[in-house]
């Protein structure tokens, strides 16, 4: 080892060994979303973009849907631009900003998300099965930590270092 190598900690390798089981299963959840969405003439991104929208029950920009789902602009630009050539969404004007329309749900968009979205509780009910709920949330929690910290870090200096409040034990 050489002079000023920095050593993970206990929770360090605990966090880097949850990082990789989550770039392995985000892979493996974006090709059963395509799985799930296909039905419905949708990728798993555009499924996401629809969701985003569906769930926020109000109209968005596409910043707004970008940082919700952890996506860039250009590329929820591009699928909001093929969503609403299919007809799923519409561009309303925004009151608040002349150049950032408003992404919106049409009623088409409306019943293509309620479709996948049936087709996807059945799914994660078998997904889930077996899989204690209160480890599924306290997975969720750990997850949305880690992003949180993420993006505090992003706004900050965007170095992704974050300090700790305690030492490791």
């Amino acid at each position: 080892m050489t002079a000023g190598t920095i050593r993970r900690t206990v929770a360090g390798e605990a966090a880097t060994q949850l990082i990789l089981a989550t770039f392995r299963t985000s892979g493996l959840l974006l090709a059963a979303g395509d799985v799930l969405a296909s039905d419905q003439g949708l990728t798993a991104a555009r499924w996401q973009v629809l969701g985003a929208l569906s769930l926020a029950d109000r109209p968005l920009t596409v910043p707004q849907i970008a940082r919700r789902m952890g996506l860039t602009r250009q590329s929820v630009h591009a699928t909001v631009n093929r969503l609403a050539g299919d007809g799923l969404l519409e561009l309303v004007p925004n009151a608040d900003h002349l150049r950032s329309q408003l992404v919106q749900l049409t009623e088409p968009g409306r019943e293509t998300y309620a479709a996948v979205d049936t087709r996807q509780a059945a799914w994660v009910n078998r997904l889930s099965d077996g899989i204690d709920p209160d480890h599924i949330q306290t997975a969720a929690w750990v997850l949305q930590e880690l992003g949180r910290r993420l993006e505090a870090a992003a706004a900050g200096d965007g170095e992704p270092e974050v300090r700790s409040k305690g030492r490791d034990r």
